[in-house]
């Protein structure tokens, strides 16, 4: 299955990228994690889904507790897991205050850059079948066209019935963020989160 990429129009008037075009990732949908545990368990496994959601559960929790414990955690081939503050700003340093100043942290992920299993942008790219939304949007517009028109013939649908009919100008969500270098959007509501 590719990875889809939705084209959206910047339309914030105070951005440079005023009105230029980019792509963001859209997400088909969410796999839950007893979903991925099962996915894990339906690889030729010997390991059932039970005992794939037990190795599961163990290793998130022991990941947080080392990154708790100040440690960045590599996860195999895929990257590393580690901590990082947001913090204001103190006058001087005897001013600052962890309690007050740390306003939180954030687990973040480095994905890896080895030889073996390079995650880097770049490399992610080269690994992706990437599709257009709107492109999936009037494949589906022609594959419903194609049902009514066959199904006209056969007597059983109204052809001036248009109401399960796509929009292709609008796949569903028609949000633009405010990223001038794209990102993703995974809202939507058409059953593949476009």
């Amino acid at each position: 299955m590719p990875v889809f990429v939705k084209v959206t129009q910047n339309k914030n008037e105070k951005s440079a990228a005023h009105n230029k075009w980019y792509g963001r990732v859209v997400a088909t949908k969410t796999m839950s994690y007893q979903a991925l545990c099962k996915h894990m368990s339906e690889h030729n496994s010997v390991y059932g889904e039970d005992v794939c959601l037990g190795v599961a559960n163990k290793l998130q929790s022991c990941i947080l507790e080392q990154l708790l414990e100040g440690k960045k955690v590599q996860f195999g081939e895929l990257g590393t897991f580690y901590l990082s503050a947001k913090s204001s700003g103190a006058a001087k340093e005897e001013d600052y205050n962890l309690g007050v100043n740390i306003e939180g942290l954030f687990l973040c992920f480095a994905p890896s850059r080895t030889d073996v299993n390079n995650l880097s942008s770049k490399m992610l790219k080269k690994k992706a079948t990437l599709m257009n939304v709107k492109d999936l949007v009037e494949s589906k517009a022609t594959s419903k066209k194609d049902e009514s028109t066959s199904d006209n013939e056969s007597g059983d649908t109204d052809p001036t019935d248009d109401s399960s009919s796509t929009n292709p100008t609008n796949p569903t969500n028609d949000s633009t963020g405010g990223n001038e270098g794209g990102g993703d959007d995974n809202g939507g509501d058409d059953g593949y989160g476009i």
